[in-house]
């Protein structure tokens, strides 16, 4: 933030205007002499009196913000004069969803690993239908669970509609839908 005044080169807005320099020059402390660009591309886009419209009308503590931004937006729409920040953005944007999708795809195959991973220390699906035991019988169903594994929830099918353990030798299919599940 660079002060103008009578022994200091003028700030880089006046200097472009080739005007003097005031002390209470408004553009001084946010455009410095060593920036010139800056303000080239800011009066270029939007016109010195509308930034010092545009300035007046802030609080002063507000002003560095604006200039800031309006700076970017003029160099944004110096380099891309039709979309301008906007242009910026969506490319930005269009990244942030290729990123994405890499990650989920990522993801997904961590998890794939991990479940061949877990599937190759099952043990043989003969060793399961062996030990697998008949377990509860609430509201008509029951299932078979193998004795080191429990399920944090019950199953949704109902292998047994009857309630009847001792039908269709002790429970239908349940044992094998027990394996068909351990061993996927």
């Amino acid at each position: 933030m660079a002060s103008s005044s009578s022994y200091n080169s003028p700030c880089a807005a006046c200097k472009f205007l080739r005007r003097k320099c005031m002390p209470g020059c408004i553009f001084a402390p946010y455009f410095p002499p060593e920036e010139p660009q800056k303000f080239a591309n800011v009066h270029k886009i939007f016109g010195a009196s509308n930034v010092t419209k545009l300035l007046n009308e802030l609080l002063p503590h507000q002003r560095e913000d604006a200039v800031n931004s309006l700076a970017y937006e003029a160099e944004a729409r110096v380099r891309d004069p039709v979309y301008g920040c906007v242009g910026a953005i969506s490319f930005l944007q269009r990244q942030v969803e290729r990123l994405q999708k890499e990650l989920d795809a990522a993801n997904a195959d961590l998890i794939r690993y991990a479940c061949n991973e877990m599937s190759s220390q099952l043990p043989s699906p003969s060793l399961v239908r062996s030990t697998s035991r008949r377990i509860g019988n609430e509201g008509g169903g029951s299932y078979f669970q193998n004795p080191g594994y429990s399920h944090p929830y019950s199953l949704p099918w109902d292998d047994n509609p009857s309630g009847n353990m001792n039908e269709s030798g002790g429970g239908g299919g349940g044992g094998s839908m027990t394996t068909t599940l351990l061993s996927q």
